[in-house]
């Protein structure tokens, strides 16, 4: 088993992932020598399927037997690794009731890259407005130069949501072209590189629009926060609804900024192992980070089905 574990060391599992995996494991390999299979090379597609049922006399839950199955699939994936098998018995098995995530409508990396580029922090008035007076833009002008620096975070850094709202102005190390992203509830923090046009942007945020951003709102006390609304509402998730709307005028694939991260992450699977993934996506756990890498892979489907294959 050893070889095993420093396989999935390679893999980039953290010591914590590998011991659930070794456990689950060995756990059933003994119940295999109960039931007098004493070669792993033995093992069919039935003998997993009894070890479910086995599992499910003893009251274990859906998900804990879910998790057992997606373990042993490892080991098994393990042994084809090294010619020991040529099939895995734990391959489309799917326990009845989990429903798995499907990520639907991910971008391409040149579909978010365009989304970067051609987010103006220009105002364009459209032929038909142009006989209007058209109202002044300056406000506008600022919260589009904000909104292009998130963007950049989301699309380059797979920021969340929250983590925008509570970043802080010392969270930001232009010297050293990096960005501290403090934990939230779902999430760990981390410091991650910023691309060498991002600084560009974020800069020029720093040095002129934030603070053209706080004498409009008539700051007296120095504000920590790195984003801000223009009016000072506490309200700032409604200028994020405002920017996925501008996003869907370059691509009406966008729908929230929850899909823009699932792209962001689905991409860096194809790029970095599992362990360095989790860690840039901020992830608590390395299931989480598995369930994009599925998609990735497009291993999951819509249905469900009741221990056998699709």
């Amino acid at each position: 088993m050893n070889k095993f574990k420093e396989w999935l060391q390679i893999k980039g599992y953290s010591s914590k992932s590998i011991d659930s995996i070794m456990i689950a494991v060995n756990y059933f390999i003994k119940w295999c020598e109960q039931e007098n299979i004493n070669e792993v090379t033995e093992i069919k597609h039935n003998d997993v399927i009894a070890y479910i049922q086995y599992q499910n006399i003893r009251g274990v839950g859906r998900k804990t037997v879910a998790h057992y199955v997606m373990h042993i699939e490892k080991y098994f994936n393990f042994l084809m690794s090294e010619g020991e098998i040529h099939d895995n018995p734990c391959s489309n098995i799917k326990i009845k009731g989990i429903k798995r995530k499907v990520l639907h409508d991910i971008l391409k990396p040149e579909e978010l890259e365009k989304l970067y580029e051609d987010y103006t922090t220009e105002i364009i008035i459209e032929k038909s407005e142009a006989i209007k007076v058209p109202p002044p833009q300056h406000l506008n002008i600022l919260a589009r130069k904000r909104n292009k620096v998130i963007l950049g975070l989301i699309i380059y850094q797979g920021i969340r949501s929250e983590e925008i709202l509570q970043m802080k102005i010392n969270d930001v190390k232009l010297r050293e072209g990096k960005i501290f992203i403090a934990g939230v509830r779902r999430s760990n923090e981390r410091t991650l590189k910023l691309e060498s046009h991002q600084l560009y942007e974020m800069m020029d945020y720093i040095n002129d629009t934030r603070k053209q951003i706080l004498q409009h709102q008539n700051k007296t006390t120095p504000a920590q926060e790195l984003f801000m609304s223009i009016s000072g509402s506490i309200h700032f998730k409604n200028a994020l609804a405002l920017l996925v709307k501008q996003l869907q005028k370059i691509n009406d694939k966008v729908k929230n900024l929850n899909q823009l991260r699932a792209s962001v992450i689905v991409h860096w699977l194809q790029q970095y192992n599992l362990r360095k993934v989790q860690i840039m996506a901020g992830h608590r756990y390395v299931s989480s980070t598995e369930s994009y890498k599925a998609n990735n892979m497009e291993e999951l489907k819509e249905d469900i089905k009741n221990y056998h294959p699709f």
